[in-house]
Protein backbone atom coordinates (compact mmCIF):
# COMPACT_ATOMS: atom_id res chain seq x y z
CA UNK A 1 0.00 0.00 0.00
CA UNK A 2 2.94 2.35 0.52
CA UNK A 3 2.88 3.68 -3.04
CA UNK A 4 -0.64 5.06 -2.53
CA UNK A 5 0.29 7.59 0.17
CA UNK A 6 0.61 10.62 -2.12
CA UNK A 7 -2.79 9.89 -3.66
CA UNK A 8 -4.44 10.64 -0.30
CA UNK A 9 -3.87 14.34 -0.94
CA UNK A 10 -5.03 14.22 -4.58
CA UNK A 11 -8.18 12.06 -4.37
CA UNK A 12 -11.59 13.62 -4.58
CA UNK A 13 -15.12 12.25 -4.83
CA UNK A 14 -15.96 12.80 -8.49
CA UNK A 15 -19.64 13.01 -9.36
CA UNK A 16 -19.54 14.69 -12.77
CA UNK A 17 -17.46 13.43 -15.67
CA UNK A 18 -16.35 14.79 -19.03
CA UNK A 19 -18.22 12.72 -21.63
CA UNK A 20 -15.37 13.32 -24.08
CA UNK A 21 -13.10 11.16 -21.92
CA UNK A 22 -13.34 7.40 -21.54
CA UNK A 23 -11.64 4.59 -19.66
CA UNK A 24 -9.67 2.42 -22.08
CA UNK A 25 -9.73 -1.37 -22.21
CA UNK A 26 -6.10 -1.34 -21.08
CA UNK A 27 -7.03 0.70 -18.02
CA UNK A 28 -9.85 -1.68 -17.16
CA UNK A 29 -7.35 -4.55 -17.28
CA UNK A 30 -4.99 -2.64 -14.94
CA UNK A 31 -7.83 -2.10 -12.47
CA UNK A 32 -8.70 -5.79 -12.50
CA UNK A 33 -5.04 -6.65 -11.92
CA UNK A 34 -5.05 -4.33 -8.90
CA UNK A 35 -7.85 -6.37 -7.33
CA UNK A 36 -5.40 -9.18 -6.76
CA UNK A 37 -2.85 -6.94 -5.08
CA UNK A 38 -4.90 -5.14 -2.42
CA UNK A 39 -4.27 -5.84 1.25
CA UNK A 40 -7.08 -7.16 3.44
CA UNK A 41 -7.66 -5.89 6.93
CA UNK A 42 -9.07 -9.26 7.99
CA UNK A 43 -7.56 -12.05 5.96
CA UNK A 44 -10.12 -14.79 6.52
CA UNK A 45 -13.05 -12.88 5.00
CA UNK A 46 -13.71 -13.94 1.41
CA UNK A 47 -14.21 -11.06 -1.01
CA UNK A 48 -14.65 -10.50 -4.75
CA UNK A 49 -14.81 -7.59 -7.19
CA UNK A 50 -16.56 -7.03 -10.47
CA UNK A 51 -16.41 -4.17 -12.98
CA UNK A 52 -19.72 -3.58 -14.75
CA UNK A 53 -21.18 -0.94 -17.02
CA UNK A 54 -23.64 1.28 -15.20
CA UNK A 55 -26.63 -0.22 -16.97
CA UNK A 56 -26.10 -3.17 -14.61
CA UNK A 57 -26.60 -0.87 -11.62
CA UNK A 58 -28.81 2.04 -10.61
CA UNK A 59 -25.80 4.38 -10.71
CA UNK A 60 -26.09 7.44 -12.94
CA UNK A 61 -22.50 8.55 -12.39
CA UNK A 62 -19.54 7.73 -14.59
CA UNK A 63 -19.34 4.90 -17.12
CA UNK A 64 -18.64 1.87 -14.95
CA UNK A 65 -19.02 0.69 -11.38
CA UNK A 66 -16.74 -1.50 -9.32
CA UNK A 67 -18.88 -3.84 -7.26
CA UNK A 68 -17.58 -5.28 -4.01
CA UNK A 69 -18.85 -8.58 -2.60
CA UNK A 70 -18.04 -10.14 0.77
CA UNK A 71 -18.79 -12.83 3.28
CA UNK A 72 -20.99 -11.58 6.10
CA UNK A 73 -18.62 -11.96 9.05
CA UNK A 74 -17.60 -9.85 12.02
CA UNK A 75 -16.09 -6.58 10.81
CA UNK A 76 -16.75 -7.33 7.13
CA UNK A 77 -17.78 -3.71 6.56
CA UNK A 78 -14.56 -2.48 8.15
CA UNK A 79 -12.69 -4.82 5.82
CA UNK A 80 -14.70 -3.57 2.81
CA UNK A 81 -13.76 0.05 3.44
CA UNK A 82 -10.11 -0.79 3.99
CA UNK A 83 -9.87 -2.77 0.75
CA UNK A 84 -11.96 -0.55 -1.51
CA UNK A 85 -10.17 2.63 -0.45
CA UNK A 86 -6.95 1.14 -1.82
CA UNK A 87 -8.76 0.73 -5.13
CA UNK A 88 -10.06 4.32 -4.88
CA UNK A 89 -6.51 5.64 -4.42
CA UNK A 90 -5.16 3.48 -7.22
CA UNK A 91 -7.82 4.91 -9.53
CA UNK A 92 -6.77 8.42 -8.51
CA UNK A 93 -3.23 7.60 -9.60
CA UNK A 94 -4.65 6.67 -13.04
CA UNK A 95 -6.70 9.90 -13.26
CA UNK A 96 -9.86 7.85 -13.02
CA UNK A 97 -12.42 9.54 -10.82
CA UNK A 98 -14.47 7.54 -8.34
CA UNK A 99 -17.40 8.12 -6.04
CA UNK A 100 -18.47 5.84 -3.21
CA UNK A 101 -22.10 5.21 -4.13
CA UNK A 102 -23.82 3.73 -1.12
CA UNK A 103 -27.41 4.17 -2.21
CA UNK A 104 -26.98 2.65 -5.67
CA UNK A 105 -27.93 -0.97 -6.23
CA UNK A 106 -26.43 -3.72 -8.38
CA UNK A 107 -28.51 -6.12 -10.45
CA UNK A 108 -26.18 -8.93 -9.39
CA UNK A 109 -26.72 -9.02 -5.63
CA UNK A 110 -24.63 -12.15 -5.11
CA UNK A 111 -21.39 -13.45 -6.61
CA UNK A 112 -20.10 -16.92 -5.86
CA UNK A 113 -22.07 -17.01 -2.65
CA UNK A 114 -20.85 -13.59 -1.48
CA UNK A 115 -23.27 -10.71 -0.90
CA UNK A 116 -23.05 -7.32 -2.58
CA UNK A 117 -21.79 -4.65 -0.15
CA UNK A 118 -21.01 -1.38 -1.94
CA UNK A 119 -19.79 0.11 -5.20
CA UNK A 120 -17.47 2.75 -6.58
CA UNK A 121 -18.84 4.51 -9.66
CA UNK A 122 -15.96 5.51 -11.92
CA UNK A 123 -15.12 7.55 -15.02
CA UNK A 124 -12.09 9.05 -16.73
CA UNK A 125 -11.00 12.51 -15.54
CA UNK A 126 -8.53 15.26 -16.24
CA UNK A 127 -5.65 15.82 -13.84
CA UNK A 128 -7.14 19.12 -12.68
CA UNK A 129 -10.42 17.46 -11.66
CA UNK A 130 -8.63 16.24 -8.53
CA UNK A 131 -7.37 18.21 -5.55
CA UNK A 132 -4.23 20.30 -5.83
CA UNK A 133 -4.10 21.70 -2.29
CA UNK A 134 -4.84 20.25 1.14
CA UNK A 135 -6.88 23.41 1.84
CA UNK A 136 -9.54 22.06 -0.52
CA UNK A 137 -10.52 19.40 2.03
CA UNK A 138 -13.43 20.16 4.34
CA UNK A 139 -12.71 18.31 7.56
CA UNK A 140 -13.46 18.69 11.25
CA UNK A 141 -10.94 20.53 13.39
CA UNK A 142 -8.34 18.19 14.86
CA UNK A 143 -9.57 19.13 18.36
CA UNK A 144 -12.90 17.40 17.59
CA UNK A 145 -11.22 14.22 16.36
CA UNK A 146 -8.24 13.79 18.67
CA UNK A 147 -7.72 13.44 22.40
CA UNK A 148 -4.08 13.21 23.43
CA UNK A 149 -0.97 15.19 22.57
CA UNK A 150 0.81 12.59 20.43
CA UNK A 151 0.70 11.88 16.69
CA UNK A 152 -1.45 14.90 15.88
CA UNK A 153 0.23 15.25 12.46
CA UNK A 154 -0.53 11.59 11.75
CA UNK A 155 -4.18 11.92 12.72
CA UNK A 156 -4.62 15.18 10.82
CA UNK A 157 -3.53 13.53 7.56
CA UNK A 158 -5.42 10.31 8.24
CA UNK A 159 -8.51 12.44 8.83
CA UNK A 160 -8.52 13.39 5.13
CA UNK A 161 -10.27 10.06 4.55
CA UNK A 162 -13.65 10.22 2.80
CA UNK A 163 -16.84 9.25 4.63
CA UNK A 164 -20.58 9.05 4.04
CA UNK A 165 -21.94 12.61 3.78
CA UNK A 166 -18.55 13.72 5.15
CA UNK A 167 -19.70 12.53 8.58
CA UNK A 168 -16.15 11.69 9.76
CA UNK A 169 -17.21 9.26 12.51
CA UNK A 170 -13.68 8.50 13.75
CA UNK A 171 -12.45 9.66 17.14
CA UNK A 172 -8.88 9.05 18.28
CA UNK A 173 -7.09 8.72 21.63
CA UNK A 174 -3.31 8.77 21.55
CA UNK A 175 -0.52 8.16 24.00
CA UNK A 176 3.23 7.69 23.59
CA UNK A 177 2.86 4.03 22.63
CA UNK A 178 -0.63 3.67 21.23
CA UNK A 179 -3.28 5.04 18.91
CA UNK A 180 -6.81 3.98 19.81
CA UNK A 181 -9.51 4.35 17.16
CA UNK A 182 -13.20 4.77 18.03
CA UNK A 183 -16.39 5.27 16.04
CA UNK A 184 -18.87 7.88 17.19
CA UNK A 185 -22.03 5.82 17.46
CA UNK A 186 -24.63 8.48 16.69
CA UNK A 187 -24.04 11.15 14.07
CA UNK A 188 -26.32 13.89 12.77
CA UNK A 189 -27.13 13.11 9.15
CA UNK A 190 -30.04 12.97 6.70
CA UNK A 191 -29.16 9.28 6.22
CA UNK A 192 -31.46 7.11 8.40
CA UNK A 193 -29.80 5.73 11.53
CA UNK A 194 -29.57 2.08 10.46
CA UNK A 195 -28.16 2.97 7.06
CA UNK A 196 -25.75 5.50 8.54
CA UNK A 197 -24.34 2.89 10.90
CA UNK A 198 -23.78 0.57 7.91
CA UNK A 199 -21.90 3.24 5.96
CA UNK A 200 -19.98 4.53 8.95
CA UNK A 201 -18.60 1.05 9.59
CA UNK A 202 -17.26 1.12 6.03
CA UNK A 203 -15.95 4.64 6.70
CA UNK A 204 -13.94 3.37 9.65
CA UNK A 205 -12.20 0.86 7.38
CA UNK A 206 -11.39 3.70 4.98
CA UNK A 207 -9.93 5.67 7.87
CA UNK A 208 -7.76 2.73 8.97
CA UNK A 209 -6.40 2.51 5.43
CA UNK A 210 -5.45 6.20 5.52
CA UNK A 211 -4.01 5.91 9.02
CA UNK A 212 -1.75 3.01 8.08
CA UNK A 213 -0.58 4.77 4.93
CA UNK A 214 0.45 7.75 7.05
CA UNK A 215 2.19 5.61 9.67
CA UNK A 216 4.06 3.68 6.99
CA UNK A 217 5.09 6.90 5.24
CA UNK A 218 6.66 8.12 8.48
CA UNK A 219 8.43 4.84 9.16
CA UNK A 220 6.36 4.22 12.30
CA UNK A 221 6.00 0.49 12.90
CA UNK A 222 2.95 -0.85 14.71
CA UNK A 223 0.95 -3.88 15.74
CA UNK A 224 -2.75 -3.68 14.92
CA UNK A 225 -5.50 -5.15 17.09
CA UNK A 226 -9.02 -5.11 15.64
CA UNK A 227 -11.63 -4.93 18.40
CA UNK A 228 -15.10 -6.23 17.73
CA UNK A 229 -17.08 -3.10 18.48
CA UNK A 230 -16.85 -2.79 22.25
CA UNK A 231 -18.85 0.22 23.48
CA UNK A 232 -17.25 2.73 25.80
CA UNK A 233 -18.44 6.04 27.25
CA UNK A 234 -19.55 9.18 25.37
CA UNK A 235 -21.33 7.22 22.65
CA UNK A 236 -18.11 5.75 21.27
CA UNK A 237 -17.43 2.24 19.98
CA UNK A 238 -13.84 1.03 20.09
CA UNK A 239 -12.75 -0.25 16.68
CA UNK A 240 -9.01 -0.76 16.73
CA UNK A 241 -5.84 -0.18 18.72
CA UNK A 242 -2.38 0.33 17.31
CA UNK A 243 0.59 -0.44 19.55
CA UNK A 244 3.50 1.68 18.41
CA UNK A 245 6.78 -0.22 18.36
Amino acid sequence: MRDLYNMMFKRKSIRKFDKKLSISDEELIKIEEKFGKVSSLIGDIKTEFKIVSNDETTSKRGAYSILFYSEDKDNYLLNAGYIMEQVDLFLTEMNIGACWYGMAKAKETEKNGLGFVIMLSIGKCNEDDFRNDIKEFKRKDISVILKGDKYDDVIKNAGLAPSACNSQPWRILTSENSIEVFKKDKMKSFIPGTNLSFYNNIDMGIFLCFLELVLNSKGISFDRNIINGSKVSDGLVKICEYKIN
